[in-house]
């Protein structure tokens, strides 16, 4: 029996930039349109091409002046487009105008990842951690606008409910959201549980942190000798996955593998998938994964590190291991200091797993010495 594959949607990408002096010193802005890209492919669509406008001010009713949207509708026709994605995080009003001047499908790049996160949970956390994320994003939509709403639930040109509709829509979402919100707690509590049971058992907990796409699970694969999903694309892995690590020394640890970070990530789908971080505010020690083969490896470092630090993490002990190496690494200062290995082929791994359990030897050395009467 043959899987029924949906079909490959044709996606064009557009970010409206502000204008601004550069700063003395200041970093290059990171390649914010080749992210969008992978997202999209992630997402199982194709990018045509992509293009760029500067611009002084946003358009209220479409982000865009009307010369680019007027270029844009003909790029649309041309090349027979399904969809066209904005870097941009749209307000609800323009989304409708835009989808209306433009005549398909027009999403921004939150929706995307909303997208992605959909595809690829398993766990019945995950999948209620998704659930959550739509429903809040819905509520804003909802809020924003009825045809907005009508778009979401049953396309594009659909009219949208009255008044007294939006209102029973309304009290729906809020119900369902307290429904999972509940069903979350249940299940974080258990987990809870799960890791105070080794905790008490003498494992000490160590979590691999890392960009999205830095090979995060496929080196936790390989020192565990699991099986999670390992694909070259955004996001690959969304649940957190908890498995018994050996270290060379004969002493096991748990390790977590999380979901992967992602530079400038909704701040209502950050706190949608906290859940799938609490592993970190759990172990003793942190593994921050870096893709070495990337251009943009010290954008992703300076990117896992402020959202660490936004989640009070930034101070807990880490080692910094650059994959990919077999790939070829880009250096650079953020990378000094780190570990060069190739989850893939093994390269370094070893050394990797040493450093791991020296750490864990001193920092429960230090916490055993605390406990003891000055």
């Amino acid at each position: 029996m043959t899987t029924r594959q949906e079909p490959v949607e044709k996606a064009w990408l557009v970010w409206a930039r502000r204008k601004k002096r550069p700063s003395p010193g200041a970093p290059p802005t990171p390649d914010l349109m080749a992210e969008l890209s992978s997202l999209v492919e992630a997402a199982g669509g194709i990018v045509l091409g992509r293009q760029t406008q500067m611009v002084s001010a946003e358009n209220p009713a479409t982000l865009i002046g009307k010369g680019t949207l007027e270029d844009l509708r003909k790029t649309v026709e041309e090349k027979g487009l399904d969809v066209v994605v904005f870097q941009n995080l749209l307000r609800p009003k323009q989304q409708m105008v835009l989808s209306e001047k433009l005549g398909v499908k027009v999403l921004d790049r939150r929706e995307v990842i909303l997208d992605i996160f959909a595809r690829r949970a398993r766990t019945r956390e995950g999948k209620l951690q998704v659930e959550l994320a739509q429903l809040s994003f819905r509520m804003g939509r909802l809020i924003g606008g009825r045809k907005e709403l009508s778009r979401l639930g049953g396309g594009i040109g659909t009219r949208g409910p009255g008044e007294k509709k939006l209102e029973e829509d309304r009290r729906k979402i809020r119900s369902q959201l307290r429904q999972i919100e509940r069903e979350l707690s249940t299940v974080r509590r258990t987990r809870g549980l799960h890791y105070m049971r080794r905790r008490e058992a003498g494992f000490p907990v160590v979590a691999l942190v890392g960009y999205t796409n830095s090979g995060k699970s496929t080196l936790f694969n390989r020192v565990t000798g699991s099986d999670v999903f390992v694909a070259d694309q955004l996001f690959a892995t969304l649940d957190p996955t908890a498995r018994k690590l050996s270290l060379p020394g004969g002493k096991d640890a748990l390790l977590v593998d999380t979901v992967g970070f992602i530079n400038d990530l909704p701040e209502e789908l950050r706190e949608a998938f906290l859940a799938t971080l609490e592993g970190i505010g759990e172990a003793e020690l942190l593994v921050h994964v870096v893709d070495g083969s990337t251009e943009r490896m010290e954008d992703n470092i300076a990117a896992v590190h402020k959202i660490l630090e936004d989640l009070s993490y930034g101070l807990k002990p880490a080692l910094l291991a650059i994959n990919k190496v077999d790939l070829g690494t880009r250096g650079g200062r953020a990378a000094q200091g780190g570990f060069r290995i190739s989850a893939r082929t093994g390269k370094g791994i070893d050394e990797l797993l040493r450093a791991i359990e020296g750490e864990l030897c001193r920092h429960l050395s230090a916490g055993t010495d605390s406990t003891k009467p000055g």
